[in-house]
């Protein structure tokens, strides 16, 4: 018996001593030092570059090595990028436990942005899809940059001639994320009722359009300054969250689409349907170890054992999405709403701004 519990007794011991040398290695951040500057003779471009974790003073505007499109890769040339909450994730290594893929310590990638809008510069000896001079918009790691490449067969698609490059620019992470989460994780058909909390929002402002597109009968959840603009998205009904608490209004919706995380499951489930959807995508919590993933951690363990479906959305890039945003906006059903413009040189203030979490839309950053 004594020998169990010793045995018990040194696994327990191990098991801590494991997880704190993981909790360790998951929070130590290496020192920032000056980025290297660029000597190679090949072309150079200007773009925002971080070799450590930290807050928006770690970027750095920086000239790189232009890059060349393989055999199966279009070059663009960067007109306009998006700023998105998943770059301020990266940029400070939040929460620690992503950094069992982005990078103990440091970054592994050391370029940030992925929306991007931009023309066709230069394609790959295999490519048939795009040529020289086409306006396109997609996603790509580095898009905080004067030019990336993409291969043809990635997240890349024709920009709508009825859009500008910042227009198309705001689109991919946010809109995919609110098409996904509507169409595949909310199963959203014509004639249901949505809402979408925190619908004046990067995601929100696209998933208020969608839902109508789609054939929802819509209510958006906004603060006092907001409420015209979501009516003028389309939304059906708008509550301002100042003046009225839409889980205590005892009207019920097929499918809510969480874009803030500033209600309790217990209190949010009050509005849902029996048989409702509540699909998250954001949350209020802060944090660099449990807090940010409590919510989602919650809902998962939460929802087997009743009949509404909580579920979490981490959106796919994908090249089919992206036409089918494309001709929503050739269509004039969706039009992104741009908040505030900074330059390439200005992501650091543009970062530090959608941070604050107050942004209307999106905010976009120009690339002269």
């Amino acid at each position: 018996m004594k020998l169990r519990y010793k045995i018990g007794g040194t696994l327990v011991l191990l098991l801590a001593v494991s997880v704190l040398a993981l909790g360790v290695a998951l929070s130590y951040e290496s020192e920032c030092g000056p980025a290297p500057a660029w000597s190679g003779a090949a072309p150079a471009m200007q773009a925002i570059t971080y070799n450590c974790y930290g807050p928006p003073e770690v970027l750095q505007l920086q000239e790189i090595a232009k890059p060349a499109p393989a055999a199966d890769e279009v070059l663009i040339r960067v007109q306009a990028a998006a700023v998105n909450p998943l770059d301020w994730h990266y940029m400070r290594g939040s929460p620690f436990i992503m950094r069992l893929g982005t990078g103990l310590g440091a970054p592994n990638v050391q370029r940030l942005g992925v929306d991007f809008a931009g023309t066709v510069e230069a394609v790959g000896e295999n490519v048939t899809r795009f040529k020289p001079g086409d306006e396109v918009f997609g996603g790509r790691t580095g898009a905080f940059a004067e030019y990336v490449t993409v291969r043809e067969d990635r997240a890349l698609t024709l920009k709508p001639a009825n859009m500008s490059f910042e227009q198309a620019a705001a689109v991919p992470i946010a809109a995919i994320t609110a098409l996904q989460g509507l169409r595949d994780k909310g199963g959203l058909q014509p004639g249901q009722k949505v809402l979408v909390n925190g619908a004046s929002g990067g995601v929100g402002t696209f998933a208020v359009q969608i839902a109508k597109a789609l054939g929802a009968e819509v209510t958006g959840v906004c603060s006092t300054r907001n409420v015209d603009m979501v009516r003028a998205l389309g939304a059906d009904h708008v509550i301002d969250y100042t003046r009225e608490n839409f889980a205590e209004s005892g009207q019920r919706y097929d499918l809510i689409l969480d874009n803030v995380g500033n209600h309790p499951l217990r209190e949010i489930r009050r509005a849902l349907e029996p048989d409702g959807t509540l699909v998250i995508v954001g949350t209020s919590s802060k944090g660099n170890w449990v807090g940010p993933l409590w919510r989602p951690l919650k809902a998962m363990a939460l929802s087997p054992f009743v009949s509404q479906e909580l579920v979490n959305i981490m959106a796919q890039l994908d090249p089919r999405d992206l036409e089918v945003l494309a001709d929503l906006m050739r269509s004039g059903k969706m039009t992104p709403v741009i908040d505030r413009r900074f330059t390439l040189s200005e992501v650091p203030a543009a970062i530090a701004y959608l941070e604050e979490g107050h942004a209307r839309g999106k905010v976009i950053i120009t690339v002269p």
